[in-house]
């Protein structure tokens, strides 16, 4: 998928999710998704995302695997430069701080994402660093 066809479907579920209170059809429609919006390291200009996410507690945590591509996605530059962001699930909205996760509680919480999104494991064998898994926590 080239990025503009990418950027496309991301603009169309964004769309879908806004208007349907945070629902979406097609090859997402049994995803659990959020939309991460965070400020640009390099431009400051609001960027928000679609992601498929995991509640764990009071934290949602997301996968920065990229789909496998080589480098780490946008979203997760951004949030290194600047960890406060913004996150809608469902009709709700609240600002989050993000951290990565390591050690014994990124292994679990990689594992249970592998029950649900087994690609993540074909993401990971093509790239030669760890896929970050970073906790959104409120406030």
């Amino acid at each position: 998928m080239t990025d503009i066809a990418r950027q496309q479907l991301n603009e169309d579920i964004i769309r879908q999710f806004r208007s349907g209170g945070g629902h979406v059809g097609g090859q997402f429609a049994q995803t659990p998704l959020l939309l991460l919006t965070t400020t640009g390291a390099h431009t400051g200009a609001a960027r928000t995302w679609p992601l498929a996410f995991q509640a764990d507690g009071e934290r949602l945590v997301v996968f920065a695997a990229n789909g496998g591509r080589g480098t780490r996605p946008g979203w997760y530059h951004n949030l290194r430069a600047n960890p406060v962001g913004t996150v809608e699930v469902g009709t709700e909205s609240w600002e989050v701080t993000a951290s990565v996760i390591s050690g014994e509680d990124r292994a679990r919480l990689w594992e249970r994402q592998l029950v649900v999104s087994p690609r993540l494991a074909e993401f990971q064998a093509k790239l030669d660093w760890e896929i970050p898994v970073v906790a959104l926590t409120r406030g």
